[in-house]
């Protein structure tokens, strides 16, 4: 015969086990209404995750998150607004994907940047840290933030950061942002785990990124000079996947570069003549001249308040080593990236379809 304390501590037990079965997760994605953003939010829902979503007040792309998505407005830099994004019902467990920050190509100083990047970052970690529900954080850093090594070398993770060693204001954010995570890891017992993604492209770029525009204007003819650099590119769905793997699969503590195979402007243009009929760049500038060109735009945008149309910045992301060792992230996430023929494919379609082309 059973003794009444054993068959109280067997209840207890299969109580603890239920509760664990019928504990529901809700996902916490900043930066929803972004081209990644948006992506993450939309593979979470393929799988039947419920997903709350953080967005700036007023941001026209709200209206391509899907229905779905339960929508709270608010802003980084306001830490009372992100209370209501982080605060949920009991029994509830929260995963943070941390994708929302401000991109620029502009290389020189801007405290919104900052404001954003770091300072909105650190409100997240302190949210993190104060619900107790939310079980992890996986913040989307930038291959920009890792020093770059020299060209016959493939970068990969590290987990020191040195502004210095960095080019532009955005990439010393990302530097500084990624920094304060381990930092509160190491000291404050944050879970966090950090992803590095290249570049981005591929279908449903509806705010039109930098690299969507050059594709557009290859497409259309409208590019018959080009530059003779590279790029690392990553089609936006495998970026997304590969966020959420972190997520599932990503170690506390550690860092999973996102990326692909290095490819030239001048491939990426016979590729898009290949796939489309569409004529390719016909000359390419060495990166030198357009470094100067490249100035005095620069010179001549600050007198005019106008954006050039080229910046060293840019430049510089095609003159760099662009070489990034994504293995760490295939062996433990199961990171893959789709042939990028697939991609131009799928987005020219895209583009097509939404009169963009």
């Amino acid at each position: 015969m059973e003794k009444c304390g054993d068959v109280l501590r067997s209840n207890f037990a299969v109580e603890i086990k239920c509760n664990e079965i019928m504990a529901k997760t809700l996902y916490l994605v900043t930066g929803a209404a972004g081209f990644l953003g948006s992506n993450v939010c939309s593979q979470l829902l393929e799988r039947g995750d419920k997903v709350r979503a953080f967005v700036l007040e007023g941001d026209k792309s709200a209206q391509y998150i899907p229905k779905e998505v339960e929508i709270v407005y608010g802003d980084l830099c306001d830490k009372s607004s992100l209370e209501k994004f982080f605060a949920v019902e009991d029994g509830t467990e929260t995963i943070c994907i941390h994708v929302a920050s401000m991109v620029t190509v502009n290389p020189n100083y801007k405290k919104v940047v900052l404001d954003v990047n770091v300072g909105g970052t650190e409100n997240i970690v302190d949210l993190c840290l104060e619900h107790k529900e939310c079980k992890k954080l996986v913040y989307v850093s930038s291959t920009g933030a890792i020093p770059e090594r020299p060209h016959k070398e493939k970068i990969k993770e590290v987990k020191e950061f040195d502004l210095d060693k960095v080019v532009g204001w955005y990439s010393k954010s990302k530097a500084m942002a990624t920094n304060n995570i381990y930092t509160a890891i190491e000291k404050r017992g944050l879970q966090a785990c950090v992803v590095f993604p290249t570049g981005i492209f591929g279908p449903n770029d509806n705010a039109i990124s930098e690299t969507t525009s050059t594709i557009i204007k290859i497409i259309k003819g409208e590019m018959p000079v080009g530059i003779n650099g590279s790029f690392n590119l990553v089609d936006v769905r495998d970026l997304a996947a590969g966020c959420i793997a972190a997520a599932d699969k990503g170690r506390v503590g550690e860092g999973y570069i996102l990326g692909n195979e290095v490819i030239t402007l001048k491939k990426l243009s016979d590729l898009l003549n290949q796939e489309l009929g569409c004529r390719p760049i016909k000359f390419f500038l060495p990166i030198k001249m357009a470094e100067k060109i490249a100035k005095k735009m620069e010179k001549k945008a600050a007198k005019t308040g106008e954006m050039p149309m080229m910046t060293t910045f840019s430049v510089y992301n095609l003159k760099r080593n662009n070489q990034f060792d994504y293995s760490k992230a295939e062996m433990e996430l199961g990171y893959k990236t789709r042939p990028i023929e697939e991609t131009l494919r799928d987005e020219a379609k895209w583009l097509k379809d939404n009169g963009k082309i």
